[in-house]
């Protein structure tokens, strides 16, 4: 028999979750920085490549159908991450990617009642209308303040169509999980990356400028380091803890976390990267925080 997941968590439970909040908050500064060096494509064939080796020298394979590996390696892997690294490129500052991919959330409910027919309960309504009351000051601010244009209407789109993607990979997993039974997630997180570099350097050869594809030489060490950080930090080391977490806790102890990481990225982003953040952006943010805050208090209270 297995023991029924603990209730308490201990000063070191508390200890992984801190690090996990704080290294998914960084992700988003690292990729602004990776970009100064690397086109969007390099940037997701490396960061894939940098998250399956060494990994995959010790785990195994999950045990889910190759088609459904497929399928969740080109959208979580390749489509959500080109979309969220073209949307830094070209007009998305990482303080406010980190809360806008947060909207995730909203997009998992939408398509889970579309496809799944899954319910939507009071809380994800009444988060899904403040949610769409943020997005409505982000694309005010958009609008009406031409001088910002660290984040741009193409910008925007771009890191919503993104965390669409991510919601539509969680639809995947809920399938990969009704059909094929229980599996290791870390190792589909790793060996999904089998699929995404190589698609992302297909992609790169064929989109990419001449020039562009010579920088894997010449890159800083800095560019580097910004890989090691995704493909390692954010990607091996914190869903290593987060899974571990799950593992041992209920999810309604440990899904409040997530909260943090769009604050620590919103801090990250301007006190790191000097990003500016216009008075549209911060009640925008402080929307989507709070429709975040109240779909996970709500859910608590449910359970």
């Amino acid at each position: 028999m297995h023991d029924a997941p603990r209730t308490g968590l201990t000063a070191r439970d508390l200890t992984a979750a801190a690090a996990v909040v704080v290294i998914w908050g960084l992700n988003f500064v690292a990729m602004k920085l990776g970009l100064r060096s690397f086109t969007p494509f390099q940037l997701g064939a490396a960061r894939f490549l940098f998250a399956m080796v060494p990994l995959a020298l010790w785990v195994r394979p999950p045990s889910v159908p190759l088609p459904w590996l497929v399928t969740y390696g080109l959208v979580q892997g390749v489509g959500q991450f080109a979309s969220l690294f073209f949307a830094l490129q070209v007009g998305m500052t990482a303080a406010l990617a980190s809360v806008l991919m947060q909207t995730q959330i909203f997009f998992t409910a939408i398509l889970g009642a579309l496809m799944l027919h899954e319910g939507v309960g009071r809380p994800l309504k009444v988060g899904m209308a403040v949610a769409a009351a943020g997005l409505c000051c982000f694309a005010i601010g958009v609008a009406t303040d031409p001088g910002a244009r660290a984040v741009t209407a193409a910008g925007l789109a771009l890191n919503l169509l993104s965390a669409a993607l991510w919601a539509a990979s969680n639809i995947v997993v809920r399938r990969i999980q009704a059909t094929a039974g229980r599996y290791d997630a870390l190792a589909l997180v790793v060996w999904s990356g089998a699929v995404s570099a190589p698609s992302f350097v297909v992609l790169s050869l064929a989109f990419d400028d001449a020039a562009a594809r010579w920088r894997w030489t010449g890159t800083t060490v800095g560019g580097w380091l910004a890989i090691a950080y995704l493909g390692w930090g954010s990607t091996a080391l914190a869903y290593a803890l987060w899974t571990s977490l799950l593992q041992r806790h209920p999810a309604s102890r440990v899904a409040p976390f997530s909260l943090g990481v769009p604050v620590v990225g919103l801090l990250a982003g301007v006190l790191v990267l000097g990003e500016r953040v216009t008075a549209w952006q911060w009640a925008g943010a402080a929307l989507v925080l709070s429709a975040l805050g109240a779909v996970i208090a709500g859910s608590r209270l449910r359970t």
